[in-house]
């Protein structure tokens, strides 16, 4: 029964390997950046405690699923529950072209402008991921990684479309 959690920089290709799961297992799948942040401008985290209860209410609802975002605050919250992690472990310069090239995301952005206006601030956000020390960045999930006692895997280059 899988269960799986999918992490990394952004434009690692969280997304769509998590898209790809859903279409070849029939897994749920739950974005963590439709739950992790509160509808203000600019754009403020939740707290924990209410992320934890839709992410609960999620996995209860569906035997099999798959999780994806960058918050290891967050995956820690369901990693007891999880069967397999997936660290998306790409170099930086991947990562930036991967974000360029991204097609409109709807549930994140009310229009493809409004995302198109927001890849400066995303293309220097992915480039600080060494850097940063916190949630979202290589260290956390790095750790989290390293840390993880179940059936785990990296992948450091971008996955054929064929891939599944």
């Amino acid at each position: 029964m899988a269960k799986i959690l999918i992490f990394g920089n952004s434009g690692s290709g969280k997304s769509t390997l998590a898209r790809r799961l859903r279409e070849t297992h029939g897994l749920a799948h739950l974005d963590l950046d439709t739950l992790a942040w509160k509808p203000t401008s600019p754009p403020e985290r939740k707290p924990n405690e209410e992320s934890d209860q839709e992410i609960q209410a999620f996995t209860a609802s569906n035997e099999t699923w798959v999780i994806e975002g960058c918050y290891t605050d967050l995956l820690e919250l369901v990693e007891a529950q999880s069967t397999e992690i997936v660290f998306m472990n790409l170099p930086i310069e991947l990562c930036i072209a991967n974000a360029r090239a991204r097609p409109w995301e709807p549930h994140k952005y009310k229009t493809k402008q409004a995302q198109d206006d927001n890849l400066p601030m995303l293309i220097d956000w992915i480039g600080q991921y060494t850097k940063r020390d916190d949630t979202f960045s290589y260290t956390a999930h790095q750790q989290f990684y390293e840390n993880y006692s179940g059936s785990k895997r990296m992948i450091t280059q971008n996955i054929p479309h064929q891939a599944s």
